[in-house]
């Protein structure tokens, strides 16, 4: 009698050269430290003080920033759990511009004191569940940690307010300079109603040479290139765009021409000369001193365009093309002839200008009245590399604008916030009965990895920095958050509080000092304050990416397709 050869579970059930992972073996141990590794790698870039992480890409382009959603972009991960929590930071780049780098680095560390629990012992069904019920209540607690808003969009001061933080935790020491850059930028283009607020109206330009200091805000669009004819510059003028090739049209077909004498070769292209110069007329006639081409300019007609006096500049991307259009108020024709009244736009001024040996060309409004429809910021700099690096700064400061359209309220930052959610969440565990409160506890040390990380990245000692904050966190007492209007409360909690909140020492609003060796400053005096929206969010999808990591029990992975691979090198090649 044979005996039989044990097989594999999936045997004869999937094609040849599938991979299979169970818990047995070890699954969810090896996803968590997937996923911390790729929190690791990103938590360093965290703060004011971050470091820059330098990535070679597959084009081989180096891209250097600390911006944790550019670093992820660029870096091309395959493991199937640590795509989870990338996936879960590109959501949150879509959903809110920033805070990026805080989903990684808090989910890395939930599935860290994830693992700890299940080495003592716990189901990952109780940690899930722990960790929901602790979502639940941290998206409340944060609802009660208010302690300002950004009350009027077209206040500079206000705005300022929720921009500084943001930018200073990218560039640090330039958030004094990008500020009221980014603030003058958005009241340019603000609409009427905030809420129809569009980030795309903001544009960047980048400069080399100079000082960041040099920076500027066009109320219109700027174009690297010097317009095609020898008109540099018009005044309130009419603007027409065309996305057709401004040239004679040429035929699909080819022909055979017979020329007989020299008249006939003169008289050959006369008639499509006199096509192009009654169309070049007929726009002139029709009041455009500006054209805009989408495609090509033929010699014939820039001729004739400047003949006429007509500024002409090629924009080659349709995108630009469009946003142009915006600015100008026109519309984009597919055929060359004079536009209606309606399809015509008009511009202030449009002028060549030399911006550190550069010849750009600016499209600008001037009437400061009306509200443009798009912004143009001009920035200066030493280095590509850094001039890139301010652009993804700005590029958060305008999406934390449109955020702030959405919901103005404000948190306290430095960490502040975080080490007051562990301080309730705590409570909050005290409270749980079961299996669940573990994870609860858990999931309230997670939040320490902000404040510690800020601490480690400044140079400070973190350990001492984490001791004062509980300390002044702890020494809070009795008083109390400001209620959320659905409270209610008697006359006498009401006396307290306001006896509370008036008072000098608020200490749950302290953070982490980076300047000073204290180490610990009010968040609110200071004026580092986050925006709750993008905090929420931000605690949302760590918490969620978590939790999905922890509920993977198995990973199967198909065979890639295509043939076999390419045999590489050989090492013993020189060997006979």
């Amino acid at each position: 009698m044979s005996l039989s050869i044990p097989q594999a579970s999936q045997a004869g059930l999937f094609k040849q050269g599938y991979n299979s992972y169970d818990a047995e073996d070890g699954a969810v141990i090896r996803n968590i430290d997937a996923c911390r590794t790729i929190a690791q790698t990103v938590q360093t870039s965290l703060g004011p003080y971050g470091r820059n992480k330098i990535v070679i890409n597959h084009l081989a382009k180096m891209i250097l920033t600390s911006d944790a959603a550019t670093i992820l972009r660029e870096l091309d991960v395959v493991h199937p759990a640590a795509k989870l929590i990338v996936m879960a930071s590109q959501q949150q780049e879509a959903e809110m511009g920033d805070a990026t780098n805080m989903v990684i680095v808090l989910a890395g560390e939930l599935l860290k004191k994830a693992e700890e629990l299940i080495r003592m012992g716990l189901k990952t069904s109780d940690i899930t569940s722990g960790y929901e019920k602790a979502l639940v209540f941290t998206l409340q607690a944060l609802e009660d940690l208010e302690v300002d808003r950004v009350a009027d969009l077209r206040s500079k001061e206000e705005l300022g307010k929720a921009l500084r933080t943001v930018i200073a935790a990218k560039q640090s020491g330039s958030e004094d300079i990008l500020a009221p850059l980014v603030a003058e930028a958005v009241q340019a283009v603000l609409p009427n109603n905030p809420a129809a607020f569009n980030i795309d109206n903001i544009r960047v330009v980048k400069i080399m040479g100079g000082d960041l200091s040099q920076s500027r805000v066009v109320r219109g669009m700027v174009f690297g290139r010097e317009p095609d004819g020898i008109v540099k510059r018009a005044k309130k003028a009419k603007v027409g765009v065309f996305s057709c090739p401004i040239d004679t049209s040429q035929t699909e077909t080819k022909g055979t021409v017979l020329l007989k004498n020299a008249k006939e070769m003169l008289d050959f292209s006369t008639g499509e000369e006199n096509q192009l110069e009654a169309a070049v007329k007929e726009l002139y006639d029709s009041g455009i001193r500006v054209v805009v081409a989408g495609s090509t300019v033929g010699e014939l007609a820039l001729h004739y365009l400047n003949r006429m006096n007509i500024l002409v500049i090629k924009i080659l991307s349709k995108f630009e093309l469009r946003r142009l259009c915006r600015v100008c108020g026109a519309t984009p024709l597919a055929r060359l002839g004079a536009p209606m009244p309606d399809e015509m736009g008009s511009i202030d001024v449009v002028e060549t200008t030399e911006i550190g040996g550069d010849r750009v060309t600016v499209f600008r409004q001037e009437s400061d009245t009306a509200v443009t429809r798009t912004a143009t910021i001009v920035l200066r700099g030493a280095t590509q590399n850094h001039l890139d690096d301010v652009e993804r700064a700005i590029d958060d400061g305008v999406n934390v604008i449109k955020a702030v359209t959405r919901d103005p309220r404000l948190v306290p930052g430095a960490g502040a916030t975080e080490m007051q959610l562990i301080e309730r969440i705590n409570a909050f565990a005290d409270r749980t009965p079961g299996l669940p409160q573990y994870a609860i506890r858990k999931y309230a040390e997670a939040f320490e990895v902000i404040p510690r990380t800020l601490a480690e990245s400044a140079g400070l000692d973190a350990t001492e920095i984490l001791a004062r904050l509980y300390t002044a966190h702890q020494q809070r007492g009795s008083v109390k958050a400001r209620p959320r209007a659905d409270d209610s409360t008697s006359e006498d909690d009401e006396e307290e509080e306001s006896s509370t909140e008036g008072s000098e020492d608020p200490y749950w609003t302290s953070g982490v000092d980076l300047e000073t060796s204290d180490g610990v400053l009010d968040a609110v005096e200071d004026e580092i304050l986050d925006l709750m929206v993008s905090k929420s969010w931000a605690i949302k999808l760590a918490t969620d990416a978590a939790r999905t990591v922890l509920s993977v029990d198995q990973i199967i992975v198909a065979r890639q397709a295509g043939g076999p691979k390419p045999p590489g090198p050989n090492p013993n090649w020189d060997e006979d």
